[in-house]
């Protein structure tokens, strides 16, 4: 199977070129990412626990879902496609855009659009994604970040605390 490519982007998020995405990781290169951060009608966030065998922070807990966005694709088709991918969720509206991450060491050189989206679920895990899920109080999730910040991805916490939920 071919590798990804991702777009490299500059300081302003501009399109300068095209890699794999062994070389963008590896190179420390600009590129983009989307998280969709799901809530339920009793205002729980819904938090999936990331597969082990992925490159970058296997086995901690991060936003509902996430992922690169690919070579020629655009944040909000790629928030849509990972909610689909990962948990299975095919929302009626596109997922809001909430607000945007410059590309920093917390999000490993990525700029970041999150987003919201509104379903009670159930969901269809992805198990080469995901080892697992589950709903968290926003309240539960703030503890548990201050508790054990290393249990999480480190831009879901940065996003958590942008987020300002508790």
């Amino acid at each position: 199977m071919d590798e990804e490519l991702f777009d490299i982007v500059d300081d302003r998020d501009e399109v300068v070129g095209r890699r794999s995405r062994g070389e963008v990781h590896r190179l420390g290169l600009l590129h983009r990412a989307v998280h969709v951060l799901v809530f339920n009608s009793r205002g729980q966030v819904f938090l999936q626990q990331r597969s082990l065998s992925k490159d970058k922070h296997p086995g901690v807990w991060d936003s509902s879902a996430s992922g690169h966005v690919g070579s020629g694709e655009d944040y909000d088709a790629t928030a849509a496609r990972e909610l689909c991918e990962e948990i299975g969720l095919r929302p009626g509206n596109p997922p809001a855009r909430l607000f945007k991450l410059a590309a920093c060491a917390e999000t490993d050189a990525e700029f970041v659009w999150v987003y919201q989206a509104d379903s009670e679920g159930p969901f269809v895990l992805n198990t080469e994604e995901l080892l697992g899920g589950g709903w968290f109080s926003p309240r539960a999730v703030t503890d548990w970040i201050a508790r054990a910040p290393e249990e999480f991805a480190p831009a879901f916490v940065y996003i958590w605390k942008k987020l300002g939920a508790s």
